[in-house]
């Protein structure tokens, strides 16, 4: 694709979310009137708004970030390698402070760029949004009020690869399969997560499903840009 980017100066991400509460019983009557309108036309009709708790995640107003993966190119040696760290746990609004960290020091020159996949329509605005419910004052990075649309520092590889066909939806795992990019879905899927989480209370393989989306979206743009895999023994957590 000759992406005008320079690789080093991007920050790949993904999140995990789930339900703000474990069980539809803990949420307020107001609550969950507002959560059977919000998904009405989601819903099938022999599902109730109970039943489709179990995916309240995917929505801002009735879930919460429970791990934010992020990983960066640093040239080591004259090797390319890929640093993953990750925010996790409770506490979503020590996660989304950290993270906030992370972009306010080291990310948040004008060339830094966020970039994930379907992360224009999923992960960039879940993010901004639980800061605003968290009172978090919002980094330059998600901060787009004013901004043109070639000034929003984000690179979403879904949209990518659209080529401009909006209708077009392609998972990270089909796009990984016909890359030869190693499979982040050897273990979990997004919708395993909150059982994962409320039942099992295994926050450490969550993370690690995450960190793996994570690489996978940086070995996908590295396809694009016609570039060689990043090997394995290249990819560092700290």
């Amino acid at each position: 694709m000759n992406l005008n980017y320079k690789l080093n100066n991007t920050l790949f991400l993904d999140i995990e979310t789930v339900p703000q509460e474990k069980n539809w019983e803990n949420l307020s009557e107001e609550i969950k009137v507002l959560f059977e309108k919000k998904t009405q036309y989601q819903r099938k009709e022999e599902f109730t708004a109970k039943q489709f708790y179990n995916k309240a995640g995917i929505w801002a107003e009735f879930g919460k970030i429970i791990c934010i993966s992020v990983g960066y190119f640093v040239d080591v040696e004259n090797e390319k390698q890929l640093r993953i760290t990750s925010f996790y746990g409770d506490d979503e609004h020590k996660i989304l402070t950290d993270f906030k960290v992370l972009l306010d020091k080291h990310f948040a020159k004008k060339t830094n760029i966020l970039c994930a996949h379907n992360g224009k329509e999923f992960d960039f605005p879940f993010i901004a949004r639980r800061m605003i419910v968290h009172q978090i004052e919002l980094p330059k990075k998600l901060n787009l009020f004013g901004k043109k649309p070639w000034e929003v520092p984000h690179l979403d590889t879904l949209e990518l690869w659209k080529f401009g066909d909006y209708k077009h939806y392609t998972s990270l795992k089909l796009l990984t399969s016909i890359l030869g990019v190693p499979s982040p879905k050897d273990d979990i899927d997004g919708s395993e997560v909150a059982k994962v989480y409320y039942q099992e209370k295994d926050i450490e393989r969550i993370v690690n499903y995450c960190e793996k989306d994570t690489i996978a979206v940086a070995q996908i743009l590295l396809r694009f840009n016609n570039e060689p895999l990043i090997s394995e023994e290249n990819i560092i957590r700290v």
